[in-house]
């Protein structure tokens, strides 16, 4: 007999009945706070900080964050569920997935008690937001040519350097720096810093344009004698590339967990459009090319799906491999741009304008194959498993 807390997940065997209503706790909020007003955040290129506030009232910003720290010591499966549902409806702009799945990690993980216990509440409530500063203009995927340097005066470090593509950065309260502390040591010579972007030398440059994530706020920040207490350094002097690796088989997952969602939603409105838009006497979905497509994307989204949920057992178990992460974000990604792309075809124009969604998901999806590891990258770290004898 099954499991009577496990229903109404659609034969996906992972989510309880806590899980669920806590999904229809979510929806209500995406439908009611965010789908009405994420046109007019594009426009504005940036979410109002109220709207942060509000999710943490409601109890989506890092569930998962022991109590001892202002959360709800959640699974990681409410974080699902909270990706799944701002996935399906379109949801791009309020920067959730770096705060609640990168930032808060690394400071869980490798903060002192003294930083967690002053800053992980805040980014549950909404009163901080958080930014991961990683990327440089000349270091993205090579985390070993860092140059912002990090220099030890007496009971503070002060940092200087040029950080690029930072998501929340026009908002950010705390945001982990990756920097060098020993220029001469590559990779191990990289620390991570949760710097206080109120401090003084703290620049915002300006709100980056691109093409997609519209809502989203993305900055160049400078750092200009920035201090940061010894307290703030995550971990050990030097090991911040190994706590990078440590934990971006959980930001690739995220990744696949909300393409295959964006995929799947894809296909349902694909299926909607089609099935009402009339041409030479009958429905689209009345040709046979329509259900041909559809039916192959189908299948392979449910691939991806089924895919996708081991991964998700095998993270909640302590055991998703770094190449099993790279695996799952290289094909549901590459799904994912693939999917969008060819059921905006079916709506012809209609597909072109960005009041309709499948034209905002088009636009949207081109950066999953370049976040969290570009797609050569993960072949890349596949390659070297497979030939590594």
């Amino acid at each position: 007999m099954a499991d009577p807390l496990l229903r109404n997940d659609g034969g996906r065997g992972i989510f309880s009945a806590e899980h669920e209503q806590f999904r229809e706790t979510v929806a209500r909020f995406v439908d009611e706070e965010l789908v009405p007003n994420h046109h007019q955040w594009e426009k504005d290129e940036v979410v109002p900080r109220k709207i942060w506030k509000r999710a943490g009232e409601v109890g989506i910003l890092c569930p998962n964050i022991p109590e001892a720290y202002g959360g709800f010591g959640a699974d990681w499966l409410y974080n699902v569920v909270i990706i799944e549902e701002l996935a399906k409806k379109g949801i791009t702009g309020p920067g959730f997935m770096v705060h609640s799945e990168m930032v808060a990690p690394y400071i869980l993980a490798a903060g002192t008690e003294e930083l967690k216990q002053d800053v992980l509440p805040k980014m549950v409530t909404g009163e901080y937001i958080g930014a991961l500063g990683l990327t440089e203009p000349g270091a993205g995927s090579d985390v070993k040519e860092i140059r912002t340097r990090a220099v030890r005066d007496g009971d503070d470090y002060v940092l200087n350097g040029q950080k690029v593509y930072i998501s929340n950065g026009q908002l950010a309260d705390v945001m982990v720096c990756a920097c060098k502390t020993d220029p001469a040591a590559g990779a191990k010579g990289v620390s991570l810093i949760a710097v206080d972007t109120h401090q003084d030398g703290f620049k915002r440059g300006r709100n980056l344009e691109k093409i997609g994530l519209k809502a989203q706020d993305t900055s160049e920040i400078f750092l200009e004698d920035v201090r940061a207490p010894l307290h703030r350094l995550l971990g050990t002097e030097g090991g911040g590339f190994g706590i990078m690796m440590g934990k971006l088989a959980q930001e690739r997952l995220t990744q696949a967990v909300r393409s295959i969602c964006v995929a799947e939603a894809a296909i349902q409105w694909t299926v909607d459009y089609t099935s009402e838009r009339k041409m030479f006497g009958q429905t689209l979905a009345d040709f046979q090319n329509t259900q041909f497509v559809l039916a192959e994307l189908s299948a392979e989204v449910l691939s991806a799906r089924v895919f996708t949920d081991w991964c998700i057992k095998r993270f909640l178990a302590g055991e998703l491999t770094g190449v099993e992460a790279a695996k799952v974000k290289l094909v549901v990604t590459n799904l994912h741009v693939k999917v969008v792309d060819q059921c905006l075809q079916f709506f012809g124009g209609y597909g072109y304008m960005t009041e309709y969604p499948i034209a905002r998901a088009y636009v949207d999806a081109r950066i999953v194959r370049i976040a969290g590891g570009a797609a050569e990258v993960m072949k890349q770290i596949i390659g070297r498993d497979l030939f590594k004898k």
